[in-house]
């Protein structure tokens, strides 16, 4: 069953979360698509992994070509897993049908923007409707993320 992880960014933008999150997921042998609003969003967003020094992330785009060989891949397209990850991060409020499919997606949306917070809200209403396995992480004031909810996940150990 699909679990969705949904992350209330209050404290941080999608530029300090984005790297922490996707550290994470590489840490642990997997690999991620990313999902975002625009080819010239995913563009920034793969020049942001570029230049951040404290924790540089292998990636790639369209533009980068060798979409297998990428552990994370920056796309706009909601249908394209050319790097076969097992983790979805939307971005941007973006959807994709491979949420439904996909093992894992991390969906981060903006706090501080209530049309965002609306989206993610019925985007949960989505995933719920499915039956899939769903968290809502909001940050302390500290950066740490904390589990707020957990709903259908009952089966999982």
């Amino acid at each position: 069953m699909p679990r969705i992880d949904f992350y209330h960014l209050h404290l941080f933008r999608l530029e300090q979360a984005l790297p922490r999150l996707l550290d994470r997921v590489l840490k642990s042998g997997q690999r991620a698509m990313v999902l975002a609003g625009s080819e010239d969003r995913v563009e920034d967003l793969a020049l942001m992994l570029w230049e951040d020094r404290a924790s540089w992330l292998p990636h790639g785009t369209k533009r980068d070509g060798r979409a297998a060989e990428q552990p994370v891949w920056l796309t706009d397209d909601p249908l394209d897993n050319a790097n076969a990850a097992t983790v979805l991060v939307l971005c941007d409020g973006m959807d994709s049908p491979l949420a439904d499919s996909l093992p894992r997606t991390l969906d981060l949306f903006n706090g501080r923007d209530e049309p965002a917070v609306e989206a993610a809200r019925g985007r949960w209403r989505r995933h719920d409707g499915l039956g899939h396995s769903l968290c809502y992480w909001q940050q302390e004031d500290s950066g740490r993320w904390i589990e707020k909810m957990a709903k259908n996940m009952a089966h999982e150990s």
